[in-house]
């Protein structure tokens, strides 16, 4: 039984692991429409209550709401593009009705959608989670460089940087025991830190700047309106995210060493589709079960939800004090990469563990791994090949976890008969 300061330590190691996934939301779409420094902070703010309360209701669970599994809800950057897409044409009040209605569809068509988890054999769901892993290496390696756009991408400091951040990471996990190994992530960004500090690169200006308190406020940008062509764009997103989402628990049940069963899985997306609605209500955004914290939890090999549940709890209290929420922003985009070399290799790792479990030999199930894992990283790596495709099919292509996953299912429908031969555990609920 671990200690309320060390779950508390945990769920922050948790936080800053899906910290910059998380505020780079609002940052891009709060530059895209050039909102001022007030409505900026208040997105961030809201975006991080709402992170919160998101992932709070999907670890408790109820009877119809939430998967009871580690998994932490953050805003999902498919959702990026549209919403700037739809704010820009009309307004951010249609694009937060559209948020609402999608988020409904989300609770609605969750049941629908769980009839269709006889798709996903093993073959499937190992493809998938390797596809999810892989996917978000070159997240890391951009991190690594300096951030995307950066003035100083690629400069020697930031890739020393990183390098001494994982050296941390790497050395705390092979000699440290217990409590200490567990946060060898967060020691590493520590560390990592304070060596950017000396270097030059961390400013605390942002901190500076912050308010001391900021309460999210329902429809803060105006009563929400609605919109045919906005409210169809943002159910496809939602349908994106709920395919990753899908991936996402899988990955979280090799992790923790549970069989992921039927009902999870819709009660999860009914909790996504509930904290969807929130993000409408309260102007943040979409959310969606996040793979960054997946190989956190196989690092780390505590699998307790409470710590979840303390980093729920965390990321409440940051959307509350902004200027809380302002200092960790000062962490080095190059530490954040060093330690999602880490993260995110496990995650790929944990899919491969996946497909040790099937027979590769059978040409059927090679051919599966093989182009699912090919299409989805290639859509990944390469999104601007469907730069020419009408708007609502780029945005379904460019995700590879999406194409990855269609790919694994349809061609697992074509070679094999392992789809008739669902998880035990759905037979139990179905």
């Amino acid at each position: 039984m671990l200690s309320k300061q060390r779950v508390i330590t945990l769920g922050f190691q948790h936080v800053m692991a899906m910290y910059a996934g998380a505020v780079i939301v609002p940052l891009i779409v709060g530059a895209a429409l050039k909102l001022n420094a007030t409505q900026m902070a208040y997105l961030i703010a809201a975006d991080l209550f709402t992170c919160g309360i998101a992932t709070i209701l999907q670890v408790m669970g109820t009877k119809y709401f939430g998967s009871r599994l580690p998994v932490i809800l953050g805003c999902t950057f498919t959702a990026v593009g549209p919403i700037i897409a739809i704010a820009s044409t009309s307004n951010l009040a249609t694009a937060y009705g559209a948020i609402i209605v999608s988020g409904l569809f989300v609770v609605l068509a969750a049941p629908l959608y769980g009839k269709m988890l006889k798709f996903f054999p093993t073959i499937v769901t190992g493809s998938v989670v390797t596809i999810i892993g892989l996917s978000l290496i070159p997240v890391a390696m951009n991190n690594v460089a300096g951030g995307q756009g950066s003035a100083d991408f690629g400069m020697p400091r930031n890739l020393v940087l990183a390098l001494a951040t994982l050296i941390v990471i790497l050395v705390v996990n092979r000699f440290a025991t217990g409590f200490l190994r567990a946060i060898s992530v967060l020691v590493g960004l520590v560390v990592g830190t304070i060596v950017g500090y000396a270097m030059g690169i961390v400013h605390f200006s942002a901190v500076a700047d912050a308010s001391w308190v900021s309460v999210a406020q329902p429809f803060y940008f105006g009563t929400p309106q609605l919109n045919v062509t906005a409210v169809f764009t943002m159910i496809i997103v939602s349908i994106v995210s709920m395919v990753e989402s899908t991936g996402v628990y899988f990955a979280v049940g090799k992790a923790t060493d549970v069989k992921i069963e039927s009902k999870q899985i819709v009660n999860g997306l009914r909790s996504e589709g509930l904290a969807v609605m929130l993000g409408g209500v309260f102007n943040a955004f979409p959310y969606t079960a996040f793979s960054q914290n997946v190989g956190l939890i196989s690092l780390t090999r505590v699998k307790t939800r409470d710590v979840i549940f303390a980093a729920g709890g965390i990321m409440v209290v940051l959307g509350l004090l902004p200027k809380l929420a302002a200092l960790t922003t000062v962490i080095p985009h190059a530490v954040l990469g060093g330690a999602m070399i880490v993260m995110f290799g496990s995650v790929a790792a944990s899919g491969i563990s996946i497909l040790s479990e099937v027979d590769l030999r059978k040409e059927a199930n090679l051919l599966i791994a093989a182009c699912s894992i090919a299409v989805g990283l290639g859509s990944a790596t390469l999104p601007e090949m469907f730069d020419q495709l009408p708007d609502f099919a780029k945005m379904l292509l460019q995700n590879g976890i999406v194409t990855g996953s269609v790919t694994a299912i349809l061609l697992n429908l074509l070679l094999s008969k392992s789809y008739e031969e669902p998880l035990v555990a759905l037979k139990k609920n179905s």
